[in-house]
């Protein structure tokens, strides 16, 4: 399918307002549901200040629950987004949403650490398919060469979660009704935004650009003959069926750079709220407000990569940079007790780990085409969030054998270094011989 367009200039200046257009119809619904979807995730390292001692759950078994979360999102990835790409996103996300947000209330009946670990596990199942979904479904609308800004632009929602869920999750802790400690209340005011978006997903979410009644119909026929002409040369160069993506030695060695980023972001992100408090006196609305400081400058750090990386077309320099980066972050928060320096570098630390994802996602949604894109971006998602897992339980297993926070960073550097490596090894594959 070509489209005639033959003018660069004429071409260029479609494409910039095409892809705006996509930026403000698409971006600011998804960005919400991501902030919903992350923060049902997170909030447990809030709840975590509370039910350490109404439950006694030990470091250990916050670090197992936090991380087992990744178990359980682990093993449907790729057969949820086989079946987004068959039934389309909006019903297939409205259904995971509705799901997740049930699961995310029965928190409040956890009792056990056995409670914890398996409503951890469930709730991770439930989520599964709604990452790698909208990463697929960013690729099926956003060229190529404004991937980087369009996922850069998305996952701000990941630090803006924490801007938003560190004041009021450590605002809601202080709820105490109705026999219902405050770690309860969170959980069921939190969750109940999953179910009510899912709702205006299934009525307004749109599956692919020819449905898009808010373009231009010759805006319409230039976007869907770019994206075709994309899969079809991907499709030429690596493959588009289901064995080409398990067979891509590429994707391999990105699930292990995926690894290095989640085990990073997550061990920061769900301990966040223990080490302030480990390094401070503050009270828990406190430690919420404080919270929200390497979320806001993650965000803004992550446009700024995101859009350098499209603009430059760098995105393995970019991704490498960034995750040596935030190595030499992290190593060096691990050598400091002051809360001062500890939130400054733990700041650059948080903040470089995700300026990973814009360049990530767009190298890796670069490098396979269709039914292969879809199983491709799920198998990375999958064994690369098993990171999530390491992570927290790695930081809370070390501060269980006393070496406190320190001992977990430092290993999470070595990862974040193997991922720095391995992102400069994994380069785009030349077109297949005819």
């Amino acid at each position: 399918m070509s489209f005639p367009v033959t003018n660069p200039a004429v071409a260029s200046d479609l494409e910039t307002v095409v892809v705006r257009k996509l930026l403000w119809r698409l971006l600011p619904f998804l960005f919400l549901l991501y902030i919903v979807n992350y923060l049902d995730r997170i909030n447990v390292g809030f709840a975590a200040l509370q039910m350490r001692s109404q439950l006694r759950f030990t470091d250990d078994v916050f670090g197992t629950g936090f991380g087992i979360f990744f178990v359980g999102y682990f093993f449907l990835q790729v057969p949820s987004n086989l079946a987004l790409s068959r039934v389309g996103a909006r019903r297939w996300m409205a259904g995971i949403m509705v799901v997740w947000g049930i699961v995310s209330c029965a928190m409040i009946f956890v009792q056990t650490p056995r409670d914890f670990y398996v409503m951890r596990f469930v709730l991770g199942a439930a989520e599964a398919g709604f990452f790698p979904g909208i990463i697929l479904y960013l690729k099926n609308w956003f060229p190529s060469s404004a991937r980087a800004r369009a996922v850069a632009i998305f996952m701000t929602a990941n630090p803006l979660a924490g801007v938003v869920g560190g004041p009021i999750s450590g605002a809601l802790l202080n709820l105490h009704h109705f026999e219902l400690a405050g770690w309860q209340w969170m959980f069921i005011i939190e969750g109940l935004p999953a179910i009510l978006l899912a709702v205006i997903v299934l009525f307004t979410l749109k599956d692919r650009p020819s449905d898009a009644t808010w373009l231009e119909e010759h805006e319409r026929q230039w976007l869907t003959a770019v994206l075709e002409n994309e899969h079809l040369e991907k499709s030429k160069i690596s493959g588009s069926d289901i064995e080409d993506a398990f067979l891509n030695w590429r994707i391999w060695l990105l699930m292990i750079v995926y690894f290095g980023l989640t085990a990073s972001a997550y061990g920061l992100i769900l301990w966040l709220p223990s080490y302030i408090k480990s390094l401070s006196h503050l009270g828990n609305f406190e430690i919420g407000i404080v919270s929200v400081i390497p979320y806001m400058a993650t965000a803004a750090a992550m446009v700024v990569i995101g859009t350098r990386s499209d603009k430059s077309g760098q995105h393995r320099m970019y991704l490498a940079g960034s995750a040596f980066s935030a190595a030499v972050f992290l190593f060096i928060a691990a050598q400091t007790s002051s809360i001062v320096s500890g939130m400054a570098f733990v700041t650059l630390a948080l903040a470089a780990t995700f300026c990973m994802q814009g360049p990530f996602w767009a190298t890796a949604t670069s490098l396979m085409s269709g039914t292969a894109a879809a199983v491709a971006i799920a198998l990375i998602n999958s064994f690369g969030n098993l990171g999530g897992y390491f992570g927290p339980y790695i930081i809370g297993s070390k501060r269980s054998s006393g070496s406190g926070f320190a001992g977990g960073m430092l290993v999470i550097t070595v990862c974040l270094v193997l991922a720095g490596i391995l992102s400069l090894v994994v380069r785009q594959p030349h077109r297949r011989p005819s």
